[in-house]
């Protein structure tokens, strides 16, 4: 019993992972809905080590924006005629995000509401988001396998399905070609309970904390160079960093590589086409478990609105 619940406990604290998190950095970010002033919507699709029953799969889908605060001025050039001109001076920006996670026995499928606000400092921005997130925690005991002497009834008593508020926080600057996020999912670690009485101890999210920097180079010719960090942490200072390296070519293909410490080499490829974003990665595990899988892949689709309208001609757009 204690080792299944031990197990249970690894993965509340364990979140999503995202290898092309540069293309949707409010997945990690709630500050970062509207801060580049765009209408984005994104479906996101990873499935790790193919080729093994029942390993980690993520899908999600999220949407953000920025809301422009509208004001019309009107000015009389005859009695007759008037002419009204639109103002947009909106600091707010919302989204949302619907994600479900699978991890063997394990499931989770979870929505966030994300409030932003936007301020300009100086000659960048500096944004502060919160957000709310409600997740449904799921266990198919059916699925597990028991020892010889028998099943523990504790573990019959666990609850397959359970409801689990939660929230989010995280500021983000942006500086021209330069920018860097902090944020802070499970901030009130909000607990689950196995079994219908209040016998079992309470299981505890793990607070998890996010540092994301990165600084775009214009190379000219229509070459661009991106280099990026994300440091992840929890509050034991379980620590992992992805260093990537981008290169775009006029903004409409990239070609980058990360290298996740003690976990994975990644390879990224992506094209744009309109307002279509088309992203690809695979992950080449560097432990033992990629000699019986096929590495791990995730597929990225964006869509992305507001070239001609509501332009904030000082951010680093992609």
């Amino acid at each position: 019993m204690c080792f299944v619940l031990l197990a249970f406990a690894s993965a509340i604290g364990q979140e999503p992972v995202y290898s092309q998190y540069t293309m949707n950095q409010f997945l990690y970010n709630p500050a970062f809905a509207g801060a580049e002033g765009f209408t984005s919507y994104n479906l996101t699709a990873r499935q790790q080590w193919l080729g093994m029953d029942n390993a980690p799969s993520t899908q999600a889908i999220s949407g953000q924006m920025r809301v422009s605060k509208t004001s019309y001025i009107s000015k009389s050039r005859s009695i007759k005629k008037r002419i009204k001109k639109r103002r947009p001076s909106g600091r707010v920006g919302v989204g949302a995000y619907i994600y479900n996670d699978q991890n063997g026995a394990i499931g989770r499928t979870g929505l966030e509401a994300t409030y932003a606000y936007h301020l300009p400092v100086m000659d960048g921005q500096l944004s502060m988001g919160i957000s709310i997130s409600a997740f449904q925690f799921r266990v198919n005991t059916t699925d597990l396998t028991f020892p010889d002497e028998g099943v523990d009834p504790l573990v019959l008593k666990a609850r397959e399905n359970m409801w689990i508020t939660d929230g989010s926080f995280g500021m983000y600057y942006t500086f021209q070609p330069f920018y860097i996020g902090l944020s802070s999912r499970n901030l009130f670690q909000s607990a689950l309970k196995f079994g219908e009485d209040n016998s079992f101890k309470d299981y505890q999210q793990v607070r998890q904390y996010y540092l994301v920097t990165g600084y775009r180079y214009d190379m000219k010719n229509d070459f661009e160079i991106e280099p990026s960090v994300l440091l992840k942490t929890t509050e034991n200072f379980n620590i992992q960093t992805d260093i990537n390296i981008k290169g775009y070519y006029k903004r409409d293909y990239w070609l980058g590589f990360a290298y996740r410490t003690g976990n994975a080499f990644i390879t990224m490829v992506g094209v744009r086409i309109d307002k279509l974003y088309f992203g690809y990665a695979f992950d080449y595990s560097l432990n033992d478990i990629q000699r019986i899988s096929y590495g791990s892949h995730e597929i990225m689709i964006g869509l992305k609105f507001g070239d001609n309208q509501g332009r904030y001609r000082w951010l680093n757009r992609f």
